[in-house]
């Protein structure tokens, strides 16, 4: 038998061998565990390009005071369904002549392990004055400021607050984002339930208004609200309820 017979024949085996696809290792699809798959996510500002981005896990003005695991780029990331509903409350609100400003969206597991290990340093008190001057740091787990697992890893939860177009800044809510503590609430300063405002220390009444202005969009258009933070949605019938994903965040090319 010639040289080149058996060289064909060889061929023949090895792409037998593969499936008919050429060589083995370049053929082989890679499956991705369903936490790391990012397929169903898209860039937020791909399909709400009014969105202004203020990512403040990936700088350092955040109650850590450091960039947090997981965000490699200052960009925000939604599940598709997610993002396609917070289009339509931005174009609602812009209509009333506001636009979204984003803080965070989606977030690695990762990013919660740094909180995580971030809330055991009881020594780590460098941002204490900002985000929790009234509390103690080994308060924050046992009030659920910080946990093991955080709905935005599902992907259908985002941290936001209002920017209005004619005075060009940031509408004034009462309370900063992040803040730990009572102020914070839906309910301070009212009934998120009826609008109806009741006249505190904390919150005045135009800074209520202006949460419920927020509110009544986001539930509007397929958002549910959090007792304890004003600016924190998720999506009702967000796609993955139990899948708490790890991939980073950074611009996605899909």
């Amino acid at each position: 038998m010639t040289k080149q017979i058996l060289c064909a024949l060889g061929t023949l085996l090895l792409l037998a061998a593969c499936g008919g696809k050429g060589s083995c290792p370049d053929s082989q699809e890679v499956t991705l565990a369903p936490e790391e798959n990012s397929a169903d996510f898209v860039t937020l500002t791909d399909v709400v390009p009014d969105a202004i981005l203020e990512i403040r896990y990936y700088g350092t003005y955040n109650f850590v005071g450091a960039r947090i695991d997981g965000y490699l780029q200052p960009t925000a990331l939604l599940t598709r369904r997610a993002a396609d509903s917070l289009r339509a409350v931005s174009d609602d609100l812009k209509a009333q002549g506001y636009r979204l400003k984003i803080y965070d969206a989606y977030r690695p597991q990762m990013g919660v392990d740094h909180f995580v290990r971030w809330g055991k340093d009881l020594e780590d008190t460098l941002m204490k004055p900002y985000f929790y001057p009234n509390e103690t740091k080994d308060s924050l787990f046992i009030k659920d400021y910080i946990a093991t697992r955080s709905g935005h890893s599902r992907g259908s939860t985002v941290d936001l607050t209002l920017f209005d177009m004619r005075t060009e800044k940031e509408v004034d809510m009462g309370g900063t984002f992040d803040w730990f503590g009572r102020e914070s609430h839906p309910d301070c300063g009212g009934n998120p339930e009826t609008g109806l405002y009741r006249k505190n220390d904390t919150v005045t009444a135009t800074q209520f208004a202006n949460r419920m202005l927020l509110r009544t969009a986001m539930l509007r258009h397929g958002f549910k609200p959090y007792d304890c933070e004003w600016w924190h949605f998720t999506l009702r019938d967000e796609p993955y309820p139990d899948t708490y994903f790890a991939f980073p965040v950074q611009q996605l090319n899909n």
